[in-house]
């Protein structure tokens, strides 16, 4: 039986010349102090949270709101540990966790690489939770409203993945095929750019219409939209994504990553039949 790195050696061999464009290799710092700085990635997640926040604040000073300014500030700490904490353990958790048995400290290292959407998901549900427990407000209501903003993050941090030349997608040979640097030189799909549109741009423009419809008062309502849009767009592009080089195809059928989105696809789905049966 060939192998999907068999198999992705030859359509390599085959297509190698029909990539139409070289992605330059950027600077890893967006902002650079020396040989310190701040990444892009790194830059993506503050202004993700900081542009959520503000948009947040607004919401929270109407007279109907039910997320005081209070509790708002309580959870953009919550939030912002929930989405580092949980981001790095589900990445070692679903995607390299034999590694980090035998090497426990480098779980720390997280200016390495290595974070997970759906650990962060989970990190940050878990965050949701507590801060809803705290100030009494239902926990769905605190989550439409992150769900609410959550494409602006997804849509940076996809820009930033793709300006850093990596998660990128599988050997292609399309128009639009790119040569990432720092890869084996083939022509890929910018798969980084497929999920920033989809999971930042299109989610983004549904959510600004639910929110624009009094959505809001629909308690669960656009989390369950959120979590139905990127789990469907997410397990879609894996399909141009390119796996991770030590998991591979599993079961020669499916990703890790998508294997991850069906919970999120099953929990969508029950939101929305609660919501029915209201």
């Amino acid at each position: 039986m060939t192998s999907y790195a068999q198999t992705a050696e030859t359509q390599t061999t085959e297509i190698l010349s029909s990539a139409r464009i070289i992605l330059p290799e950027f600077n890893e710092f967006a902002i650079q102090f020396g040989n310190f700085g701040i990444r892009w990635y790194a830059l993506a997640y503050i202004a993700g949270l900081l542009i959520g926040f503000y948009l947040l604040k607004r919401e929270a000073n109407k007279a109907d709101s039910v997320m005081t300014s209070v509790a708002l500030d309580s959870l953009l700490n919550y939030v912002l540990i929930g989405i580092i904490a949980g981001g790095r353990l589900g990445y070692v958790l679903f995607y390299n966790a034999s590694y980090f048995l035998s090497h426990p400290l480098d779980i720390f290292k997280i200016w390495q690489g290595g974070m997970s959407f759906h650990g962060g998901l989970i990190g940050v549900t878990l965050a949701m939770m507590l801060l809803a427990r705290r100030h009494k407000i239902p926990v769905l209501a605190i989550s439409d409203r992150v769900s609410m903003v959550l494409p602006i993050g997804l849509f940076l941090g996809r820009i930033a993945n793709f300006i850093n030349g990596e998660l990128w997608g599988r050997i292609t040979d399309v128009p639009w095929a790119m040569v990432f640097p720092h890869s084996d030189g083939a022509p890929r799909h910018p798969s980084q750019l497929y999920e920033a549109g989809l999971e930042g741009l299109v989610l983004g423009l549904v959510m600004i219409m639910g929110y624009r419809k009094g959505w809001l008062a629909y308690q669960g309502r656009l989390t369950a939209i959120m979590l139905i849009g990127y789990g469907a767009s997410r397990y879609v592009i894996e399909f141009a994504r390119e796996p991770d080089a030590h998991l591979g195809i599993l079961f020669g059928v499916i990703t890790m990553g998508q294997i991850l989105c069906l919970p999120m696809l099953a929990g969508g789905l029950y939101l929305i039949m609660r919501e029915r049966r209201r």
